[in-house]
């Protein structure tokens, strides 16, 4: 019989994931928090996760949700809804839970969780970064990972776009 966790089991509401990470707190296990669209999942967003996972113990994923998503990129994003996202970053073995927000930034759901590290990808500044300022002030650690140059979500459906075209 499989043991680990089930796919379905990673995905969490903000109370659920609160009391995980206080769980998880109390057993001595560090936590990094890093978050995103995760629309179409490609080689860049794995290396940006596995880069996350190697900070802490665990791994939360606040993943935006489809009305987030409309309102960062416009109209026809998602491509995928974010039931489907969900499930597929929660299915990844570096993920050990998934909590959607429905806000443009994650500074409500970063104030309530106070991760360990937070973890971003790109060429942020950490001034501007959700949540940096309560992370750093309760203790934590604000960490920029770089992007993996050559994949983009919105590169993969420019291709699709152009292929149905030929």
């Amino acid at each position: 019989m499989r043991t680990g966790t089930l796919t379905s089991h990673k995905i969490v509401t903000l109370t659920e994931a609160k009391k995980q990470m206080e769980d998880w707190k109390q057993s001595g296990k560090t936590i990094a928090f890093t978050n995103g669209c995760f629309d179409i999942i490609h080689s860049g967003h794995i290396a940006s996760l596995e880069a996350a996972a190697t900070l802490a113990d665990k791994l939360v994923v606040g993943l935006n949700a489809d009305v987030s998503v409309k309102g960062l990129k416009g109209d026809g994003r998602p491509v995928n809804d974010e039931q489907s996202r969900a499930t597929v970053i929660a299915a990844l073995a570096m993920v050990d839970a998934v909590v959607l927000f429905s806000e443009p930034t994650p500074i409500e759901l970063i104030k309530t969780l106070l991760p360990d590290f937070l973890v971003k990808g790109g060429d942020y500044k950490v001034e501007d970064i959700a949540g940096a300022q309560e992370v750093i002030a309760n203790g934590g650690k604000v960490v920029i990972n770089p992007i993996l140059k050559g994949f983009s979500t919105t590169s993969i459906i420019n291709k699709l776009k152009q292929a149905s075209k030929g």
